[in-house]
C-alpha cells in the first residue's frame, strides 16, 4: 500500500530514506525555496514503512502543468511506478524525472522501460565516485596517488590546519569563496539564498558540516559535507585562488575521509564524476571505485512531453550561446 504521509511519521520515513535529497529536512529545506512537496510511503501488510517517496513539484512557466522531480529514491519497483503515474495524471504533471540512488543493472532498466519511463536530461552525473571509509587510514593514503600524496604532505608542511567549523562566521566566508569560485570557474550555481535555506535546515538536523582549511589564520578553502546513515557525501566545495600552492585541497579531502571516519560511516560519496573534468582528476588521486547509478529517467505520462523536451534543449542551447558570447556570466 502506498500513502501520503505525516509529520508523525517523519522518523520512520528518514529510517527508510536512503538518500539526504529523500530526507524529511531536504523537503522542508525545498518547501522554503518556494517548491511544492509532497510525500508518499510504501507500507507492507503489517504497516511497515518499506520506502520513502519524496517529490518535488515544478510549475511550467505560462501554463497549468508541472513536473515533478524525484530524485535519489530507492530501488524502482512496479507498485511505486504505477502509483506515481496515477499520481502525475490526476495533478497535471507531464512527467516525473528519476533519478534512482541505485546502482546500474538491466533488470531495473526493463522494469522502467516497461512502465513507460525513458532516458531524460540528466541533473546529476550518472557516475560517481566511492572510498570505502572502513579501511585503515594506512590502506587508503597507500592507495592514493604519490602526487596526492606528496600534495597533502606539502599542505601539512606549509602550517594548513583543516577542522569542522560550523559557525555564521566560516558560513559566511562559505559564501563568499563560493562567490569567488563561480566568477572564477564560470559555472551556474544555485543562488546564496539558496545556500542559506539548505544550511540553516540541514545544519540543525545534524546532516550538514563545514569543514574548512585555514592558512595564516584566514579560511581559504571549505567544504559542506552530508552525513546520512552510514554515507558521508561531499555536494559544496569552494576557494580561494590565493595561496593554491600551499594545497589546502589536498588536504581537506584527506580529512574529510578522517572525519567520515570518526563519524563511524562505511562510504563515501565524492558526488559526481565527468570523465576529463579538473575536478574528477582531483578525485582520482584519492584511489575511490567508480560508481554507475541507473540513470536519469522520465516517467512520462502526457503527451506534451515531447514538447517540453525541445523547448527545454532550446532554451539551454540558448543559455550556452549567451554565455559563450558574454552576453550574459554566472553569477551568486
Amino acid at each position: 500500500m502506498i500513502r501520503q504521509v505525516s509529520q508523525s511519521e517523519k522518523e520512520a520515513f528518514n529510517k527508510a530514506s536512503s538518500h539526504p535529497l529523500q530526507s524529511w529536512e531536504w523537503g522542508e529545506f525545498r518547501k522554503q525555496s518556494g517548491n511544492e512537496v509532497v510525500r508518499f510511503a510504501r507500507f507492507n501488510k503489517g504497516g511497515v514503512l518499506l520506502e520513502a517517496i519524496q517529490l518535488t513539484l515544478h510549475k511550467i512557466p505560462l501554463t497549468n502543468f508541472k513536473i515533478g522531480m524525484f530524485i535519489k529514491g530507492q530501488e524502482p519497483n512496479s507498485e511505486t511506478l504505477e502509483f506515481l503515474k496515477d499520481f502525475a495524471r490526476k495533478n497535471k504533471l507531464i512527467f516525473i524525472k528519476m533519478e534512482p540512488n541505485v546502482r546500474s543493472n538491466k533488470k531495473l532498466t526493463d522494469i522502467l522501460s516497461s512502465s513507460g519511463a525513458v532516458p531524460g536530461k540528466t541533473l546529476f552525473t550518472p557516475t560517481t565516485f566511492w572510498i570505502n571509509l572502513k579501511r585503515s587510514e594506512e590502506e587508503l593514503l597507500a592507495n592514493f596517488h604519490p602526487k596526492t600524496r606528496y600534495n597533502i604532505r606539502i599542505a601539512i608542511k606549509n602550517g594548513v590546519t583543516v577542522q569542522e567549523n560550523n559557525s555564521k562566521s566560516a558560513f559566511e566566508r562559505y559564501l563568499e569563496l563560493t562567490g569567488e569560485t563561480v566568477s572564477r570557474q564560470g559555472f551556474y550555481a544555485h543562488t546564496e539564498n539558496y545556500h542559506r535555506l539548505m544550511w540553516k535546515s540541514l545544519k540543525d538536523a545534524g546532516i550538514a558540516h563545514l569543514l574548512v582549511a585555514t592558512y595564516h589564520k584566514k579560511i581559504i578553502t571549505t567544504w559542506i559535507l552530508f552525513s546520512w546513515h552510514d554515507f558521508l557525501y561531499y555536494p559544496y566545495g569552494a576557494s580561494t585562488e590565493e595561496n593554491k600552492n600551499v594545497m589546502a585541497n589536498n588536504l581537506i579531502m584527506w580529512e574529510a575521509i578522517r572525519f567520515g571516519k570518526s563519524l563511524g560511516l562505511a562510504t563515501f560519496d565524492l558526488w559526481g564524476r565527468e570523465e576529463g573534468k579538473g575536478f574528477t582528476r582531483f578525485k582520482e588521486g584519492y584511489g575511490p571505485e567508480v560508481i554507475e547509478f541507473l540513470g536519469t529517467w522520465d516517467l512520462v505520462t502526457s503527451p506534451l512531453y515531447r514538447l517540453y523536451r525541445i523547448a527545454e534543449n532550446l532554451r539551454w542551447w540558448i543559455l550556452r550561446a549567451r554565455t559563450k558570447l558574454g552576453i550574459i556570466k554566472p553569477k551568486f
